[in-house]
C-alpha cells in the first residue's frame, strides 16, 4: 500500500482512548489532545520500575538514560531531525526562552529580528525581551484581517543584511493558518539569519520535516499529539554547540543537555515515546522504519481531518450569527469564530451544556486578536478536530452552534 492510500479506521483509533468514555465531544484538541492507554500505560509502567537520576553506574540510573535516549529518537523521527540536537523541556516557552537568551548574546546594537503577528506569545515575547535587551530593533510581520494569512512576499522589505532571526509559526494555534515557512525560511537564508520555527499546533496534524521547512530550530509539545506535557526544541547539533546558556556549573556542557535545566520528568518521557509510536501506528497497514509509518499514518490523519473540517467549516461560515476568523487556504482542523450578541465564554458555556469540550479567549494569540479586533468580545470560541473525533460528533457540534443564541 502505498502511504498516500492509507485511510484512518476512526471506530479502532476512538477505542484507544479511554477519555472518551466521558461522554463529551472533545472539539478541544487545538489546545491539548487526549490521551491513548498506551501513553498512560508507558508511563505508569516507567513509575512501577526504580529510575534514578542520570549518570550512576547502577541499573535504576540506566533506565534514565534509556528513556532520555528513547524520547530524543522518537522526537527526531517526529519532526526528521536528529536525536543529538533534541532538547527536552517542561513547555515550549520555557524551552523557547533558554534558546532565545543563548541567541541574542549572539546580537549586537543595531541587528534585527523579525516575528510575526500570527505567532502564539510563546514565540514573539521572548524574542522582542531579548532584542530589548540588547539593543536589537524589532520588525513586524503582519496578517491579513480578511484572510487570517501571513503573506511571504512582505518578509522582502522585512528582511536585511542587519536581519539576524526570523520567528515564525508553522500553524497558528488560534485561526490553524498554515504559512509558506518554505518560503519565508528561503528569504531569512539570503540574509543569513536563523529561522525558529514554533511547529506545537502543527505536529498533530501533518508530518513535519525540518529542514524542508528551513528551520534552524522548532519546537513542539508532546500534550498536543497525545503525549504527556513534555516539550521539544529540535536544532542543528552543530548550532546549539556554537551557544552558551545559562546553566549551573555542575550541570553537562555538552549539547543538548547543556540546554536542558535542572532535572527530567523521566517516567514521562516513557509516554513522549509511547505518543510517537501512537501516531506512527494510526494508519492501518503502515509499515518501515517509525519515520515511515509516521509519514504514512500522519498522510491518513491530514485527509481524515481535512473531510471532517471542511464539513464544519463551510455549516459555520453558512450560519449567519457566526463569524468564523480568517479563510488561508491550508489550515489545520481549527476554526475560531465569535457569535453574534454572545461573549465567548458565554457560548463556550452554552456548548459545554450541551456536552461539548470548547475554548474561548484569545488562545495566547494576543497580538493576532488585538489586530483582528476580537478581544474587546472576550476573544473567539475554538473548535479543535483530531483524529479522534468522528462524522457523528462534527453533524452535533454544527447543531449546538446553529442552536446559540443570546438569553
Amino acid at each position: 500500500m502505498a502511504w498516500g492510500e492509507a485511510r484512518l479506521d476512526v471506530a479502532r483509533v476512538r477505542g484507544l482512548f479511554p477519555g472518551l468514555s466521558d461522554g463529551f465531544v472533545h472539539a478541544d484538541g487545538a489546545a491539548g489532545a487526549l490521551l491513548p492507554e498506551s501513553v498512560v500505560h508507558a508511563v505508569s509502567s516507567a513509575m512501577r520500575v526504580p529510575v534514578a537520576g542520570r549518570g550512576g553506574v547502577f541499573p535504576a540510573s540506566g533506565r534514565a538514560e534509556g528513556l532520555v535516549s528513547a524520547a530524543r529518537a522518537a522526537v527526531a523521527d517526529l519532526v526528521g531531525g536528529a536525536p543529538g540536537g533534541v532538547v527536552l523541556g517542561p513547555n515550549p516557552t520555557a524551552l523557547t526562552y533558554t534558546f532565545a537568551r543563548a541567541v541574542a548574546r549572539t546580537w549586537r546594537r543595531g541587528d534585527e529580528v523579525v516575528v510575526s503577528r500570527l505567532d502564539h506569545d510563546a514565540n514573539i515575547r521572548p524574542w522582542v525581551q531579548m532584542a530589548a535587551e540588547r539593543g536589537a530593533t524589532v520588525r513586524w510581520a503582519e496578517v491579513d484581517i480578511e484572510t487570517g494569512e501571513l503573506p511571504d512576499w512582505q518578509y522582502d522589505d522585512l528582511l536585511t543584511e542587519r536581519t539576524r532571526l526570523v520567528a515564525v509559526t508553522a500553524a497558528s494555534d488560534a485561526l490553524g493558518t498554515c504559512p509558506d515557512v518554505p518560503a519565508i525560511a528561503a528569504r531569512a537564508r539570503q540574509v543569513g539569519a536563523l529561522v525558529h520555527v514554533d511547529a506545537v499546533h502543527a505536529a498533530p496534524h501533518a508530518l513535519l520535516d525540518r529542514a524542508v521547512l528551513g528551520a534552524d530550530s522548532l519546537t513542539v509539545s508532546a500534550d498536543r499529539w497525545c503525549g504527556p506535557r513534555v516539550a521539544a526544541l529540535v536544532a542543528d547539533p552543530g548550532l546549539l554547540e556554537e551557544l552558551q546558556p545559562d546553566r549551573l556549573l555542575p550541570d553537562p556542557d555538552r549539547v543538548p543537555e547543556r540546554f536542558e535545566t535542572g532535572g527530567l520528568p523521566f517516567e514521562l518521557l516513557a509516554g513522549v515515546t509511547a505518543a510517537v509510536e501512537h501516531l506512527a501506528g494510526l494508519a492501518d497497514g503502515a509499515t518501515g522504519s517509525r519515520r515511515e509509518r509516521l509519514r504514512t499514518s500522519m498522510a491518513a490523519v491530514a485527509a481524515y481531518e481535512g473531510e471532517l473540517f471542511a464539513w464544519l467549516d463551510e455549516a459555520l461560515r453558512a450560519m449567519r450569527h457566526v463569524h468564523v476568523l480568517g479563510e488561508a487556504p491550508r489550515r489545520t482542523p481549527t476554526a475560531s469564530f465569535t457569535v453574534e450578541g454572545m461573549r465567548a465564554r458565554q457560548a463556550a458555556a452554552e456548548l459545554a451544556r450541551r456536552g461539548i469540550c470548547a475554548w474561548d479567549g484569545d488562545f495566547a494569540a494576543r497580538e493576532l486578536f488585538d489586530a483582528l479586533g476580537v478581544n474587546e468580545q472576550g476573544g473567539a470560541v475554538q473548535l479543535g478536530l483530531m483524529h479522534y473525533n468522528t462524522a457523528e460528533e462534527v453533524g452535533y457540534l454544527v447543531d449546538a452552534v446553529a442552536a446559540l443564541r443570546p438569553r
